[in-house]
């Protein structure tokens, strides 16, 4: 027994406009872990580089994962729960983000190029353009076996993927039945504010 809090914590996974924030925003609704947009945590020099069309090296991923990993680890000693929205594509980034708390889940968000490539092509004021999405699916590695995760199909509903990702990972609902915010359901990853 070593006296930890228990806590949960998920990374909502795949690449840019998969859906991650939206879908996470709801599993923090419908479960009451707190929310972390992984976006929100690359330095500036890193979303310079992004709005101009060029794709992060690792050199450019590692202090943002070691910081995301920081994060939840904190919150882990303060006994709360998480859910963050993060690209995730490399068992590598996977495996650091696993070195914050204890126990980390991931739920990956998979579908066709195709209905992704659409998706970012109707989002608004968001700094990742379209033309990175090759270079995000080229990066991409599949879950392994052994690594605790669910992998969703990004085609369903946004209320059927959170509800399908708060019962695969057996995560204790809030208040009922889960939730999804209105806009965030409109607008796949429109909700960008943790």
């Amino acid at each position: 027994m070593t006296g930890e809090p228990s806590t949960r914590h998920v990374v909502v996974m795949g690449v840019s406009g998969a859906g991650k924030t939206t879908v996470a925003h709801g599993i923090a609704a419908s479960t009451g872990l707190t929310f972390a947009e992984a976006d929100e945590f690359h330095s500036e020099a890193n979303v310079t580089r992004m709005r101009a069309g060029v794709p992060l090296d690792d050199d450019a991923r590692w202090p943002w994962l070691r910081a995301l990993a920081d994060w939840m680890a904190a919150r882990h000693r303060e006994g709360v729960s998480t859910v963050l929205a993060c690209s995730a594509l490399k068992r590598s980034y996977r495996d650091l983000l696993r070195q914050g708390p204890p126990g980390v889940d991931f739920v990956h968000l998979d579908g066709p190029t195709e209905v992704i490539r659409e998706r970012m092509s109707l989002r608004a004021g968001h700094y990742m353009p379209p033309s990175l999405l090759d270079s995000q699916t080229a990066t991409l590695e599949p879950l392994w076996p052994d690594e605790r995760a669910v992998l969703l199909d990004l085609r369903l509903s946004t209320e059927e993927l959170v509800a399908e990702a708060v019962r695969r990972l057996g995560l204790p609902v809030r208040g009922g039945a889960a939730t999804v915010p209105a806009a965030a359901e409109r607008h796949p990853e429109a909700s960008r504010t943790p």
